[in-house]
């Protein structure tokens, strides 16, 4: 991206004067070298995105931002519904509630070392990966709606996890005005057994080490130190999800028009949030939303099944699950005033501060864990919340590292085999259906997640508490 293009504002936030027909700024939060990095689409999308109608301050792109589909990812925006804010689908994006999951186990690094083999092939036989992955879990048409409605709750109810991890989900797992009678019947049909996988992708379920904390105060109220083993899950709502972002985009554009949007790009396909179809897009996604939980609730019942088989002495509880591809409804102070607004995060992950009254009652002081995954076979991040980062960017921070190539690219110039032997000289132990899948994702493919959190640290988005190293990755 050009840097000339931008104004300096400090020294990691970069700001764009509205023109063209934005209503808003724009903001990008980074260090030079990533904004240089970053492709001149990012610069435009989010530029875009600040000329929808009923937008609120400003629009915001994190450290990790790249292009993506309408609104770069890493993309934050918030409407409001007053003014003719708009709800877009292109503003979620296609795997809605993708988000990650942590869990502690009780266990320290040196425990791994003999068993870190039987644990990877344990785990990779029990949790479905793969393009098109299914498991043995089937919902005929009632239980599925009782997933659409009740997310996390739903399948701790039926025996898949704990009560208490209830609290530990955004949401307490179960988001509030999905309505199943808007997802279609595709949309179901795709989800029908996939309840419990990880799909493909960036997905995965490592098993990690921490290997540094950064913030001891913090990090005892989470629950974690250094040398504890934690397990990380990174995925989402899988084809029900997809479906229901293809159906609405295909829907919203064709009526921009009916509703007076002049579309910049039709990637950015809306539909002012009070409208009929604005309400029923609502509806969908938080239907999505709780298939997202139930998915990362199912998974996380099939990993404890393997840990209690392969070391007994684990326990697997959950500190956090966060999503990064939502809009929700939140609180934000706007010019003194304190406002309901659409907060769109695409890519990027919600970060309340210390003290926020959502937060489990354990966590409120520290604020919210932010879960930041790496790519496969570096490190991830434990962050927390901050009170800047509330008023800064409507409580975001970064979601990943972000793709530095496109995955045509990346399978170019990275052999998937090599890569696995690579890694497992490093004491990795990668398990995927697919070599091409995993040059796909090859680390390189990535940007340095470090720069990266460091930016968010130093925006004072959220604050590094621990980074986390991976032994055990089973990969889409």
């Amino acid at each position: 991206m050009d840097v000339t293009k931008l104004k300096r504002a400090a020294e990691y936030e970069w700001i764009i004067e509205p023109s063209g027909g934005m209503r808003v700024t724009a903001i990008l939060f980074a260090s030079e070298a990533l904004i240089a990095a970053m492709d001149e689409k990012v610069r435009e999308q989010i530029c875009n995105v600040a000329s929808l109608p009923g937008i609120v301050r400003a629009a915001y792109a994190m450290p990790d931002a790249h292009w993506g589909y309408g609104f770069p990812i890493g993309g934050v925006a918030a409407f409001d519904a007053s003014q003719g804010g708009v709800i877009s689908a292109g503003g979620v994006g296609f795997d809605i509630s993708c988000g990650v999951r942590n869990l502690t186990t009780g266990l320290k690094g040196a425990e791994m070392d003999k068993v870190r083999v039987e644990l990877a092939n344990a785990l990779y036989a029990i949790v479905p990966v793969g393009v098109g992955s299914e498991g043995k879990l089937r919902l005929e048409d009632d239980e599925m709606d009782r997933m659409l409605a009740g997310g996390a709750r739903w399948a701790v109810d039926c025996g898949y996890g704990r009560p208490e991890d209830l609290e530990r989900i955004e949401e307490h797992g179960e988001m509030r005005g999905a309505d199943p009678t808007e997802v279609s019947a595709n949309a179901k049909k795709r989800m029908r057994r996939q309840v419990g996988t990880l799909g493909s992708g960036n997905h995965y379920l490592e098993v990690q080490v921490v290997t540094e904390v950064f913030q001891d105060e913090i990090a005892k109220a989470f629950g974690i130190e250094q040398d504890d083993v934690v397990v990380s899950i990174h995925c989402g709502s899988r084809g029900l999800g997809h479906q229901i972002g293809t159906e609405y985009l295909k829907t919203m554009a064709l009526s921009a028009a009916e509703y007076g949007i002049d579309l910049k790009d039709r990637e950015l396909a809306c539909a002012p949030i009070c409208s009929p179809l604005g309400q029923s897009y609502l509806g969908a996604m938080r239907a999505a939303i709780n298939t997202a939980f139930a998915n990362r609730q199912v998974i996380t019942h099939l990993a404890r099944e393997v840990f209690a088989d392969v070391l007994p002495s684990a326990n697997l509880r959950l500190l956090y699950d966060v999503s990064h591809n939502t809009c929700k409804v939140e609180s934000h102070e706007v010019d003194g005033v304190l406002q309901d607004l659409y907060v769109h995060r695409k890519g990027a992950t919600r970060a309340w501060g210390p003290g926020h009254p959502d937060l489990p009652p354990a966590l409120r002081a520290a604020g919210q864990p932010v879960l930041i995954g790496g790519s496969m076979g570096t490190a991830s991040y434990i962050l927390s919340g901050t009170e800047k980062g509330m008023s800064a960017a409507f409580g975001s921070a970064c979601h990943g590292a972000g793709r530095a190539m496109s995955r045509h690219q990346a399978l170019k110039m990275h052999s998937g085999r090599q890569i696995i032997d690579e890694l497992r000289g490093r004491g990795i132990e990668i398990r995927s259906p697919s070599t091409r899948g995993v040059a796909e994702e090859a680390p390189a493919a990535y940007k340095d997640v470090r720069e990266v959190v460091e930016v968010a640290d130093r925006a004072d988005l959220a604050r590094v508490v621990a980074r986390l190293e991976p032994i055990v990755c089973v990969k889409g």
